[in-house]
């Protein structure tokens, strides 16, 4: 296939979770819902399911969610209980609902008395305290009970093997996913900010088997080509989410590419591989206690800022000449952290500018302007 073809492809599923819900539906499957962030996926695929991201849109409006969501909850979390109610993704077997923030901790409730109960939701809480052996307890203890309920939707139990083999083949995803962002940035004439998304976001929406040979086809064809001769400037964008194409778009016009991001619906998501071993519920506790330099994970280091200046050093080392925080309204820890990043890009010298976002944005006047602007600063 060429590289437009798979292009296409990708930003047709990207754009359509809908379809991609029906289509599996239609082959007998039976697909979960995963709200943000860092719920187990391959335990979904190891029992034969499909896994299927839930975090907004940006072609929707809230309505019927604000009945049930307090006006604070950021657009990302009243949107994915919209889709439930508003017909988009009414057909989910189930969702997981993790308690990364306080945001989502109620959410689990919220889409129970949204749905009358009709949906099963299995609630997933994640423990700061993640790095000794009782806190990798605490997390097996909680993938066992996902598990448990997983396996009663499915009617069919999750083996030790089939989980071993999801993970092997998460962990080739994240491996494919990791040398895309390479590649995206080495032929961003080719792959611009909105396809670089488009690409990314799709894998949400797809099974990774169905996913993963595709994603390595596009990079097996990127690899062909030569390094694009880029005259334009390239940032590292950071943030829990920048999908919006009408915003991105504001990127490729002014010739800014990505060279690398530290987004938790992009390369958050896929830059820590989980052990391989012959306990794969406790590979996948290990995995989550080895992720790091994340706002809503607790740091025991966080007095040395070692998130500040790892986001200093991705800018370095990834070539870009500055970084664009997409900054979600309504988000906390997001908001309390930007003093410090800011000091550490500062310390370093990289310049940088704070976009606020949500996904009910409609007016791009004010960023268009900001960006324009940064491009401008970063060419000079």
């Amino acid at each position: 296939m060429s590289i437009e073809a798979l292009l296409d492809k990708f930003a047709a599923v990207s754009a359509h979770p809908k379809a991609q819900l029906k289509k599996y539906k239609a082959e007998g499957k039976k697909v979960i819902g995963v709200l943000p962030y860092y719920a187990p996926e391959e335990l979904v695929d190891a029992a034969g399911m499909v896994p299927m991201g839930v975090w907004g849109a940006n072609d929707q409006t809230i309505s019927m969610a604000k009945e049930y969501c307090a006006t604070f909850y950021c657009t990302i979390a009243q949107l994915g209980l919209e889709m439930l109610l508003n017909g988009t993704l009414d057909e989910l077997d189930g969702v997981i609902t993790p308690t990364i923030c306080d945001t989502l901790r109620p959410m689990s409730q919220n889409i129970r008395v949204a749905m009358g109960g009709k949906m099963p939701t299995i609630f997933l809480a994640h423990p700061q305290n993640r790095f000794a052996e009782w806190g990798l307890q605490f997390t097996m203890d909680q993938y066992h009970e996902v598990k448990r309920q997983l396996e009663k939707i499915a009617s069919k139990a999750i083996t030790p093997e089939a989980l071993q083999a999801s993970i092997k083949l998460y962990n080739r995803y994240r491996r494919a996913a990791r040398r895309f962002v390479e590649l995206a940035s080495e032929h961003c004439d080719v792959i611009t900010a909105v396809k670089r998304m488009q690409v990314l976001k799709s894998a949400w929406f797809m099974a990774k088997s169905e996913y993963t040979p595709l994603l390595e086809e596009l990079n097996a064809e990127l690899e062909k080509l030569p390094a694009a001769k880029w005259t334009g400037s390239k940032v590292v964008t950071s943030g829990i989410i920048c999908d919006n194409p009408k915003l991105l778009q504001i990127f490729d016009d002014n010739h800014i590419a990505i060279a690398a991001d530290d987004v938790a619906h992009e390369s958050r998501f896929f830059k820590t591989d989980a052990p391989e071993t012959d306990d794969p519920i406790r590979d996948l506790a290990v995995q989550f206690a080895n992720r790091d330099h994340d706002i809503l994970l607790y740091d025991p280091q966080s007095a040395k800022n070692r998130r500040g200046e790892f986001v200093a050093e991705l800018v370095k080392k990834s070539g870009a000449q500055g970084l664009v925080l997409f900054m979600q309204q309504f988000c906390d820890p997001e908001e309390m952290e930007y003093p410090y990043l800011k000091k550490a890009l500062d310390d370093a010298g990289i310049p940088h500018i704070k976009l606020g976002i949500d996904q009910q944005m409609r007016d791009f006047g004010q960023a268009q302007t900001a960006i324009q602007a940064f491009a401008d600063v970063l060419s000079l």
